[in-house]
């Protein structure tokens, strides 16, 4: 757990220096901010999603994972429960929820989140993970800047979701394959970009709706082999 435990200090940190250090800039300088970091997460979502071998199944699983999430219906969830902690908080600017909706996503998915999560429970390997934490730690500051103190608290969700990573791989390290773990983080990584494009303000996407689509490649490959 200590790779996870570090990652979302981290978050928690740099989301106050963001919070309470450099918010106050002028807007025009948090919108310039906040666009770059779009275009920045686009470029990381793009690139981790490059790494699959299998664009079908990228498409399927995305397509099938979207279905899914819809009839859940996720992102409305994470969004009351952002509301319920603003209100909780006494906070009213409305920005609350979409920091810690956007901040989660961006922190749980993709490869790095996963496969570290992965060689931390399995191998006690934290390398990935504190170079991760570098990272989110450097996102964090721009999310706590432009949306607020909700980006501090995607930490919990980090952190729920990387050490429960990391404490079942021990369990199932037999049913994961390269393969299996390439294909989840290509599609986890193309729900990245899907943040990017909401923070260019372009159209605004549920991408927690399309979170189950990070699962399918696993399904498919474990039952068919293929």
């Amino acid at each position: 757990m200590l790779g996870p435990l570090v990652n979302s200090l981290a978050i928690v940190v740099c989301s106050l220096i963001g919070c309470f250090i450099v918010r106050g800039i002028p807007e025009r300088f948090e919108e310039i901010i906040k666009k770059a970091a779009g275009l920045a997460v686009i470029y990381i979502g793009l690139k981790g999603t490059f790494e699959s071998r299998r664009t079908l199944l990228l498409i399927m699983s995305l397509v099938i994972g979207a279905v899914i999430g819809e009839c859940l219906n996720i992102d409305s969830c994470m969004n009351r429960f952002g509301g319920w902690a603003e209100k909780k908080l006494g906070m009213s600017d409305g920005t609350f929820s979409k920091g810690f909706v956007s901040a989660s996503i961006l922190f749980c998915t993709g490869s790095m989140a996963f496969v570290g999560s992965i060689q931390s429970g399995l191998q006690g390997n934290y390398e990935m993970l504190f170079a991760k934490s570098i990272l989110d730690g450097s996102m964090s500051i721009v999310l706590g800047a432009s949306l607020g103190i909700g980006a501090l608290f995607s930490a919990f969700p980090v952190l729920v979701y990387q050490g429960g990573i990391a404490l079942a791989a021990m369990a199932i390290s037999g049913l994961l394959t390269a393969e299996i773990i390439t294909e989840m983080s290509a599609a986890g990584s193309l729900v990245i970009a899907a943040i990017g494009f909401n923070f260019l303000g372009v159209k605004e996407i549920k991408v927690a709706n399309l979170i189950p689509g990070m699962f399918i490649p696993w399904i498919w490959l474990g039952i068919t082999g293929m």
